[in-house]
């Protein structure tokens, strides 16, 4: 069926492997199997799609890591590869698919650090790393993302302080960085996000005061307002 566009078989009972042989419906722009019971490996040969927009596998039971053939996905829009079992780290060559309007990779068992080259990625309106097993400091050049509109760093390994750099982040209207070990203070720059309607800092080891513009998201963290 090689002029077919869009193959959507979500939602089903599908077990077993991604079949290879779907490397060959190079037309296709939409490729979703999400919400079934597939295993196994992503198959590299999902890199020869190079027409894809959106490629969502998420909700499977796909293990190993990120093939590095998905970054050849360079017209990709919407990525999504949560809650599957996928390890290894995030790959340093996403920063090559620079359309990208979604970013999803929660819930695997993803290591290592946040690469610091997803601040490439300028188109992200929705990136979401939570529930992984990742570690070390959030990038401060994640500030860089001015389109985002909805970060979710939460139930990770996380350490250090919160980058001020997040307060670049002006059409954000969602920050979830709960349960890490993140230290220091909360900067107030996150003051900045005017656009907040949900912000979640719990868990982690903040200390110091809440700044005043965000005390009416943060009243449960059982932190001083700056004010008082």
């Amino acid at each position: 069926l090689t002029n077919l566009t869009t193959l959507d078989l979500s939602g089903n009972d599908l077990s077993g492997s991604i079949p290879t042989e779907l490397g060959d419906l190079t037309n296709l722009t939409t490729l979703n199997l999400y919400n079934n019971s597939l295993s196994g490996s992503i198959p590299t040969e999902l890199g020869d799609l190079t027409n894809l927009t959106t490629l969502n596998l998420s909700a499977n039971d796909l293990s190993g890591s990120i093939p590095t053939e998905l970054g050849d996905l360079t017209n990709l829009t919407k990525l999504r590869l949560s809650t599957n079992d996928l390890s290894g780290s995030i790959p340093s060559w996403l920063d090559d698919l620079t359309n990208l309007t979604w970013l999803v990779l929660s819930e695997n068992d993803l290591s290592g650090s946040i690469p610091t080259d997803l601040s490439d990625l300028t188109n992200l309106t929705w990136l979401r790393l939570s529930n992984n097993d990742l570690s070390g400091s959030i990038p401060s050049e994640l500030g860089d993302l001015t389109n985002l509109m909805f970060l979710n760093l939460s139930g990770n390994q996380l350490t250090s302080s919160i980058p001020s750099e997040l307060g670049s982040l002006s059409e954000l209207t969602r920050l979830d960085l709960s349960n890490n070990d993140l230290s220091g203070s909360i900067p107030a720059e996150l003051g900045d996000l005017t656009n907040l309607t949900t912000l979640n800092l719990s868990d982690n080891d903040l200390t110091g005061c809440i700044p005043s513009a965000l005390s009416s998201l943060l009243s449960g963290l059982g932190l001083p307002d700056c004010t008082a």
